[in-house]
C-alpha cells in the first residue's frame, strides 16, 4: 500500500504561487510522482487555468478538503480559486498576484483550522505582490501574522539531506547585517531553532554550530569583534540552557561533509551564508520550513522561474521534498503530542 493509502490525517495543501510562474507545473509533476516518491494525500489552492496552461492532465474540483484523499490517486484535487486574469505562463501580472494571495489565504485558513495538516507554499512575485499592497517580507511573515506569531518570534530553516540552515537576518542589506544583531536576537532564534528540530525532526538534544559574521570568525578581534561582543555572549546563554552549541565557527569551512555531520542545524548570520551553501548543495531539494508557528508550513527553496514557466523545464524535486517533508512533520507531532 502506498502512503497515500494508509494516511489517516487531513490531507496536505498547495498554495500554488503565481499562476504564471513554475508553481503549477511542479505540483503536477509532483502528483505524478506521488506513488514513486511516496507522498502523502495532498490538493492544490489556485486558478485551475494556471494548471490548465502547462498540463492537460485530470484535475478534479472540490468543495471540502475532505475530499481530497478518495480522488487523489486519478487526479489533482484542485480548491479552485479564479482570481487570475489571463495567464500567461512566463508573464506576471496584478491579477496573477491577487490570485497567488487569494490562494495563500485560503490555503493557510484551511491549515489553520485543521482541514488541511500542513501548508505547503509555491513560490510567488514579490515584485507584483508588493504592487497590489502586500505589505510583508514574504510569506513566511504572512504565514506567522495569520497565525497570531510576530514576525520576530519565527525562524526561516532551510533543509537539504543533511544540511539545515538558519539565517538570522532575512532579506535586508548587507549594510545593515551587522547593525541589527543583537545577543538577544540571536538567543531568541537559536531557541525557537531547538525546539523546532525537537518538534519537527525529532532531534531530542539539537547541536547547533554558529558562524561567525567575519572572515576566520573575526580571528579574535583582528577582524571584526561582532564574534565577541554579540555571538560569543549568545553562545554562552544557551550553553547556561544545556543547549549544546558549538562556534563561533569560520564559515567557510563548517560546510564540508566532515563538519556537517557535527551539527543538525547551523545558524548563520545573513541571508547569503545561509543559503548558498543549502542551495549550491540542495538546488533541487532545498526546503523552506517556518519554524516558530503552530502549523507545519514548507516550501521548496527557489523562486517563480518565470524564464521556464510554461516550457516543461521546471525540475519538481524541491516540491516533492516540501511535501515529504511536511507529511514528516505532522506525523513527527502527532507522536509528541500522543506517543505510543
Amino acid at each position: 500500500m502506498t502512503i497515500a493509502e494508509t494516511w489517516t490525517d487531513a490531507p496536505l495543501t498547495v498554495a500554488l504561487g503565481d499562476p504564471a510562474g513554475i508553481g503549477p507545473e511542479i505540483a503536477v509533476k509532483a502528483w505524478l510522482a506521488k506513488d514513486r516518491e511516496g507522498l502523502a494525500p495532498f490538493f492544490a489552492v489556485g486558478d485551475e487555468r494556471s494548471i490548465a496552461s502547462v498540463w492537460s492532465g485530470p484535475v478534479h474540483r472540490i468543495d471540502n478538503p475532505a475530499e481530497a484523499p478518495a480522488v487523489f490517486g486519478r487526479a489533482l484535487p484542485l480548491l479552485s480559486v479564479e482570481d487570475g486574469g489571463e495567464i500567461v505562463p512566463g508573464q506576471p501580472n496584478l491579477e496573477g498576484a491577487r490570485c497567488s494571495l487569494d490562494s495563500l489565504e485560503v490555503a493557510t485558513g484551511l491549515t489553520r483550522s485543521g482541514a488541511a495538516s500542513a501548508l505547503v507554499t509555491g513560490p510567488v512575485a514579490k515584485a507584483q505582490l508588493y504592487a497590489i499592497g502586500f505589505s510583508h517580507p514574504g510569506q513566511t511573515e504572512f504565514v506567522a501574522e495569520r497565525c497570531g506569531i510576530a514576525p520576530e518570534n519565527v525562524v526561516m530553516m532551510l533543509a537539504g539531506p543533511d544540511l539545515r540552515v538558519v539565517p538570522v537576518t532575512t532579506h535586508m542589506p548587507l549594510s545593515q547585517v551587522a547593525l541589527s544583531l543583537s545577543t538577544e536576537v540571536i538567543v531568541a532564534k537559536a531557541r525557537t531553532t531547538v525546539r523546532g528540530l525537537q518538534r519537527n525532526f525529532g532531534i531530542a538534544q539539537p547541536r547547533l554550530a554558529f558562524a561567525g559574521l567575519n572572515p576566520h570568525a573575526g580571528e579574535s578581534g583582528a577582524l571584526g569583534t561582532e564574534e565577541i561582543d554579540v555571538i560569543e555572549p549568545a553562545i554562552a546563554e544557551l550553553r547556561a540552557e544545556g543547549v549544546d552549541v558549538a562556534g563561533p565557527l569560520a564559515a567557510d569551512t563548517m560546510f564540508h561533509a566532515r563538519a556537517r555531520a557535527n551539527y543538525d542545524a547551523a545558524i548563520c548570520l545573513y541571508h547569503d551564508q545561509a543559503l548558498i551553501p543549502l542551495k549550491t548543495l540542495y538546488f533541487d531539494s532545498g526546503v523552506n520550513m517556518t519554524l516558530g508557528i503552530p502549523i507545519v508550513r514548507t516550501a521548496p527553496d527557489h523562486g517563480t522561474a518565470f524564464a521556464i514557466a510554461g516550457k516543461g523545464q521546471a525540475h519538481p524535486g524541491a516540491m516533492i521534498a516540501a511535501l515529504r517533508l511536511a507529511a514528516q512533520a505532522v506525523a513527527q507531532r502527532k507522536l509528541e503530542c500522543c506517543p505510543a
